[in-house]
């Protein structure tokens, strides 16, 4: 879990290993960990599998690995 993006950038710029991204932005401390608890809930798998899961307050942007057993 991160507020940086950089992470998302290594990772897909720079075809870095990683264990799938979760980015949240523009939610509050108070918040960030029920949204959290909720993304790992409902993209469990696809994070599983190398996806970089953006959450905003309005939107979530899911970018799955292009190869799902990496």
């Amino acid at each position: 879990m991160t507020l940086d993006k950089d992470y998302g950038e290594l990772a897909v710029l720079r075809g870095r290993q990683h264990c799938g991204i979760l980015r949240v932005v523009n939610f509050r401390a108070s918040q960030q960990g029920t949204v959290c608890v909720q993304i790992l809930a409902s993209h469990a798998e696809d994070l599983q599998f190398g996806a970089i899961v953006t959450a905003e307050p309005n939107r979530i942007r899911i970018r799955l690995s292009p190869n799902p057993q990496d």
